[in-house]
């Protein structure tokens, strides 16, 4: 069975229903899931760019965007555990976490685009080229998600999760490493977004084989929302991982 690192795709959520109860016309398919998909991107980057439109026209950016940021960040994760825990309600929880996620993203890509001018506008070609590239790979079958694979890029996202989380308490007492901001260009602030950028787009590829494998074991159709959402999450994480470090390199300009 394939992992990964990412808390919507994993065996215990897949595994939590009938496969016997699914109906041939009722199950989930990857032509579903892809077009699920296309959905909530769309959804995701229609309210990105309401609100970027929005806080673009206001005298003071940052507060203009702060709503959107906090509210948009705080109602998409309640959205997340919702989807993730009751799976079944992901054909509505997931569109709207999609543009709760759309809110966020426009309110601080507005904010930091505002910094490091055309720097958004980059970063959703990078992210969107990346995700390309990444799947090409997958479906040419140059890059496999092995045992090996899996193990080391699971490890690694969690090595990061765990350095998030202590640099964010840190951060709390005031004696943060300063590491993850947007305009730290010390080699080692950019060497350490580069290795995450990487590991979220090697995220795709454990992403892509664990869907693949649910969808040959005939996942109920309600699946391909939930799967459909669990690639979001990796991708909204890839954006911000790009944005970060093409914050970083302009500031060395």
């Amino acid at each position: 069975m394939i992992r990964t690192a990412n808390p919507a795709l994993n065996e215990r959520t897949f595994g939590n229903f009938d496969l016997t109860a699914a109906s041939p016309s009722n199950v989930m398919t990857l032509q579903g899931t892809v077009n699920k998909t296309a959905i909530l991107l769309a959804l995701l980057v229609l309210a990105a760019g309401f609100v970027v439109h929005a806080v673009s026209q206001a005298t003071d950016m940052a507060a203009a965007a702060m709503p959107w940021i906090a509210g948009g960040a705080i109602i998409g994760f309640i959205l997340a555990l919702v989807t993730i825990f009751v799976q079944k309600a992901a054909p509505f929880t997931a569109p709207l976490y999609a543009l709760a996620e759309g809110a966020f993203l426009g309110g601080l890509s507005a904010v930091v685009n505002a910094q490091f001018p055309g720097v958004a506008v980059q970063a959703v070609g990078c992210t969107f080229g990346v995700f390309a590239v990444m799947l090409t790979l997958y479906m040419t079958r140059i890059v496999q998600p092995t045992r090996k694979f899996m193990i080391g890029v699971v490890a690694a996202t969690a090595g990061i999760c765990l350095f998030y989380f202590v640099e964010i308490i840190l951060n709390l007492f005031g004696v943060g490493t300063g590491l993850l901001a947007f305009n730290n260009t010390s080699p080692l602030s950019i060497g350490i977004s580069v290795v995450v950028v990487i590991i979220a787009a090697l995220n795709l590829v454990l992403d892509f084989g664990f869907i693949e494998s649910q969808a040959q074991r005939g996942a109920p159709k309600y699946m391909e929302w939930f799967a459909g959402f669990g690639l979001l999450v990796t991708l909204v994480w890839l954006y911000l991982e790009i944005l970060r470090l093409l914050a970083k390199l302009q500031s060395r300009d």
